[in-house]
């Protein structure tokens, strides 16, 4: 019910992500689904019922994580259909969330993602080796999200001032800084793209070997090609190397807020885990290194 009006509010009013608008979509028509197989009338639900559909979820295997986006969707969804009068009050006002087990970011090593590197500038010099090179040194060097990485496009590089633009998430911007070597072998992969004379070359930064903007999993292939050379965790993706990026920082003295406004993060709770996961680095290495630990 109203499920297309929400969808256009996510849309443009709150300028969510086509891969959160999607991931929106699904938990309310799965919401809807269970009103209807349970043959529950919309104008009908109240607190008890969405209590049981929640507790249906956990009883089917659904980790605590997933019942509690579930739960924030749903309320979000109640919430718009309130400011729109569509309904009077919501049945999920009330319900709260279950509790969850802080995760501990997965990372690489600081001292791996260096040696990865240096061994990438040593490779064949081609075209793709090039821009693997520099998606790995970005994702890496500056924490950026794979879809603000996707964004980049060449003329958002101040190479001068050496810095990036970055699109971030509800289409925020902000710089992020890149060193010396950076802009480099940028200098280098941009001259090498051009040299390719591609037909209709796409303006982004990142592109595919035929030219044209890269997509996901392109990176995610690229990301997981190179860090399996160095580790054996089973997490590859691009977001180890954003989590990388902000513990590195952090372990070498970085301020909080400085880390919160390099990776766009709205407020600064986000940004609070990696203290947690630095924590846990230390008391790691007192276990090892004390003869009392």
């Amino acid at each position: 019910m109203y499920k297309s009006s929400f969808i256009n509010y996510l849309k443009y009013e709150k300028r969510y992500s086509p891969h959160t608008i999607k991931a929106y979509e699904m938990e309310v028509q799965a919401y809807l689904d269970f009103l209807e197989a349970e043959g529950m009338p919309f104008e009908e639900v109240d607190y008890k019922f969405c209590r049981y559909y929640f507790a249906t979820m956990k009883e089917q295997g659904k980790s605590a994580t997933s019942v509690n986006r579930a739960i924030s969707v749903i309320k979000s969804y109640y919430k718009f259909l309130q400011r729109e009068g569509m309904v009077s009050s919501s049945p999920v006002h009330l319900i709260k969330a279950l509790k969850v087990g802080k995760k501990l970011p997965v990372v690489v090593e600081k001292e791996k993602m260096v040696t990865l590197l240096e061994e990438m500038e040593t490779m064949e010099d081609s075209f793709e080796n090039s821009r693997d090179f520099i998606i790995m040194e970005l994702l890496f060097g500056t924490g950026i999200r794979l879809a603000e990485l996707l964004e980049i496009k060449e003329r958002d590089i101040d190479f001068l001032n050496k810095k990036i633009l970055i699109l971030g998430k509800r289409n925020k911007l902000r710089f992020v800084p890149i060193h010396s070597t950076l802009i480099e072998e940028l200098k280098r992969y941009l001259k090498k793209k051009n040299e390719k004379h591609f037909d209709n070359i796409s303006e982004h930064l990142i592109v595919t070997k035929e030219g044209k903007k890269a997509y996901p999993k392109l990176v995610y292939r690229v990301v997981n090609k190179y860090l399996s050379i160095i580790t054996s965790q089973q997490k590859k993706s691009p977001h180890i190397l954003r989590h990388s990026f902000a513990t590195t920082l952090l372990d070498n003295g970085a301020d909080l807020n400085a880390i919160k406004e390099l990776l766009g993060h709205a407020g600064l709770s986000a940004t609070q885990i990696y203290t947690h996961n630095s924590v846990e680095r230390l008391k790691n290495i007192y276990k090892q290194a004390h003869p009392k630990a």
